[in-house]
């Protein structure tokens, strides 16, 4: 038999390998694709269509009798009070809430990478509990303590201070929510920090020690730079999250006082609630817009050189 031969045969055999490869896997990925693509493609593309339309409630026993609007929704959306201030209610959680639940979940992350590892354990599962329990039930609970006669405001009165009616003032509403996001977020960013601090290898800290940097001066030189990816997961999925707030008005205030408390995503949910379905479908599209705008300028300030 000639090499050219055996060449030709082992390139058939390696073909027929990598194409029974790729049957197999495709076989494997077939059931989480046929899922995807129905329950989340299709209404994805379904949502981007309708909010090219006038389709409402009404329409859907008379689906031609829908009318193809272009960007009429969109335009209609930004002449929209309601819909601008709750973009505006929603950016304020965000860039307030965003840093702070950044800077406290740090703090803490670098105090546990430096204390006893069984008290680390502790915290850890103290910290990130509120992360596992349903946010519903963390929102009706939060909702309790906040109210006039609450468990805060109780407290308040031992020392002879009179609290104020958190959830239905407009003035203390939003801070409200944002103290309770806060506090159930913080673990989640807590331990991805904990794990990038872990990952930073403790020579070049003492090698800053030996050259004479202090603590804040090694954790501004090294820690920081050497913590950027990790910070950079942690904002963009604080942010998706933030941008999406909707549960904690939903449950704790409705929205209200006044809008207060009026986010992006209770805009769609309320939309939706009363069928008009294409102006729910350009809102969520131009709120999917700005969480790919915000991951992308995230990316540009805190990618690694």
């Amino acid at each position: 038999m000639s090499l050219g031969t055996r060449k030709t045969k082992t390139e058939g055999s390696g073909n027929v390998l990598r194409r029974r490869r790729t049957i197999l896997a495709w076989g494997f990925a077939l059931p989480f694709a046929v899922v995807f693509c129905v329950f989340m493609l299709i209404p994805l593309l379904s949502s981007m269509a309708m909010s090219f339309t006038d389709i409402t409630s009404k329409d859907l026993r008379t689906p031609f009798n829908v009318n193809f609007v272009g960007l009429d929704q969109y335009i209609t959306l930004f002449h929209d009070h309601r819909f601008l201030h709750a973009l505006g209610v929603t950016g304020i959680f965000v860039l307030v809430g965003l840093p702070i639940t950044m800077a406290i979940a740090l703090a803490f992350a670098v105090a546990l990478n430096k204390g006893s590892k069984h008290l680390n354990a502790f915290f850890r599962a103290v910290f990130y509990a509120p992360v596992v329990a349903s946010v519903v039930a963390v929102s009706v609970v939060w909702r309790y303590i906040l109210q006039k006669d609450g468990l805060l405001n109780s407290l308040l009165a031992v020392f002879g201070i009179a609290g104020p009616d958190w959830l239905h003032d407009t003035r203390y509403a939003l801070p409200a929510l944002m103290v309770m996001t806060i506090w159930r977020n913080m673990g989640t960013l807590m331990i991805i920090f904990l794990a990038g601090l872990q990952a930073i290898p403790e020579e070049l800290k003492e090698a800053a020690a030996i050259d004479g940097a202090g603590k804040w001066r090694t954790f501004r030189s090294i820690t920081l730079p050497l913590l950027k990816p990790t910070l950079l997961l942690g904002a963009v999925l604080l942010s998706v999250a933030y941008l999406q707030f909707f549960e904690e008005s939903f449950v704790m205030t409705q929205g209200g006082p006044l809008d207060s408390t009026h986010s992006a995503a209770y805009y769609v949910y309320q939309k939706f609630g009363f069928g008009q379905y294409g102006i729910a479908s350009a809102a969520s599209w131009v709120l999917f817009i700005i969480i790919a705008l915000v991951s992308v300028l995230q990316f540009r300030i805190l990618k690694e050189d």
